[in-house]
């Protein structure tokens, strides 16, 4: 089966639907990879001035078979987290494991005041309560494919989806 998504036009849509969840004070936070490559844009696109990005390396409950992902960032929060009204920004929302990890290190920075999720696609196959407060797209896709946000040098998106084993 072959999906055919326009990350381009999504990131557009994705921006619309960030900019109407973002309050004055709302601190923007990306997901390491994706979601911190959408950051970045959506930072200029914006004129957004301090954003952050978070990993979920060390709080993931498959690290026994990931381990730490080689060139991984670290989480990187130019800002106080306790008492933040954070927007994280993911790329594809799946499981919701990542979200799970990710609000775990999130909370080893402090309480925030509120964590809403916005993400370029949601492809269902939730294994835990987490939806996201805008999606700019929503997909069905079988359990043994996969979707991943790619970047090419000049900073345009597109999507590589594959087969898993």
């Amino acid at each position: 089966m072959t999906l055919s998504l326009d990350a381009e036009a999504l990131v557009a849509h994705l921006r619309d639907g960030v900019r109407g969840l973002m309050a004055p004070a709302t601190k923007l936070v990306g997901i390491w990879s994706g979601g911190a490559w959408l950051v970045q844009r959506l930072q200029a696109d914006l004129g957004l001035q301090a954003t952050g990005t978070v990993s979920s390396r060390m709080h993931r409950d498959d690290f026994g078979e990931r381990g730490l992902a080689a060139g991984a960032d670290a989480t990187a929060l130019p800002f106080e987290v306790e008492g933040a009204d954070i927007l994280l920004v993911d790329d594809v929302l799946y499981t919701g494991r990542t979200i799970r990890a990710v609000l775990n290190e999130l909370y080893d920075y402090g309480r925030p005041a509120r964590v809403r999720l916005a993400v370029l696609v949601d492809r269902g196959g939730r294994e835990l309560p987490i939806e996201a407060a805008y999606a700019a797209a929503r997909v069905t896709l079988a359990p043994t494919q996969r979707l991943r946000l790619a970047r090419s040098e000049t900073g345009r998106f597109s999507f590589d989806t594959e087969e898993s084993r």
